[in-house]
């Protein structure tokens, strides 16, 4: 099994869900498709969607809800 490293598009704040009364995008352990929304980057208050752009199961996130990252900084993690 190999680890394929999903990244943040641009620096910004990770948002895992669409507002703070909603489920997650995408939960730890969850399967994605390379279409699945895994959450959401916010800068100066515009959202971008963050696709998983791969296929894979067993997805971790590395990056906290609400916590600033990094053009491309690792934000999670899916098995192939």
């Amino acid at each position: 099994m190999s680890k394929i490293e999903i990244r943040s598009p641009l620096p910004g704040t990770f948002y895992r869900a669409s507002s703070p009364d909603v489920p997650p995008f995408k939960a730890d352990g969850d399967s994605v498709t390379s279409g699945d929304a895994i959450g959401l980057i916010e800068v100066m208050k515009t959202f971008q969607e963050v696709p998983a752009g791969v296929e894979g199961r067993n997805i971790t996130f590395l990056v906290e809800n609400e916590e600033p990252v990094m053009a491309g900084q690792v934000i999670a993690e899916v098995e192939a």
